[in-house]
């Protein structure tokens, strides 16, 4: 996992914002502080709680001028049919490969279901230069991220 200091891991994966585009981290540092919120799965209800708070205090990260970012193994196309459902803003990328949780090292299991291979929930944030400010990862999948703790650490990372 990518500590406070760390250089954040540079990726190019998927990107849902109603199209599908392309998103490489390292093309969007101009956009920083940008807050990668990684969440285990679409229209599960904890992470739709996490993605509907993050879209309610969307305008408090604009105000710092920073750029939110959800992040799960989900296709593209479910995250805009999300997106569309509930009206989420912010772009939501794609990690069908698992390549970003193998990067950022946040990958679970849930044994019990079988399921293997989701996105532990977890929040960097990472300044204009690729570092990372902000590090915050969960192993209990109903645990929800301090908002107010992100909303600072983006501001304090502007």
């Amino acid at each position: 996992m990518p500590n406070v200091g760390d250089t954040a891991p540079d990726f190019t994966a998927p990107m849902a914002t109603g199209e599908v585009e392309s998103f490489t981290l390292s093309d969007h540092l101009d956009e920083a502080p940008l807050v990668l919120a990684f969440f285990p799965a679409a229209f599960t209800t904890t992470c739709m709680t996490e993605l509907s708070t993050f879209q309610a205090r969307l305008a408090a990260f604009e105000e710092v001028g920073a750029t939110v970012y959800g992040i799960s193994i989900d296709t593209p196309f479910t995250l805009n049919e999300l997106r569309t459902q509930h009206g989420i803003e912010y772009p939501l990328i794609s990690d069908t490969n698992r390549e970003l949780i193998e990067k950022y090292d946040v990958s679970m299991d849930f044994e019990k279901y079988g399921v293997y291979d989701l996105a532990k929930r977890s929040v960097f944030v990472v300044d204009g230069d690729g570092v990372v400010t902000y590090a915050w990862v969960s192993d209990d999948p109903t645990v929800e991220p301090d908002y107010e703790a992100v909303e600072e650490a983006a501001a304090a990372a502007e």
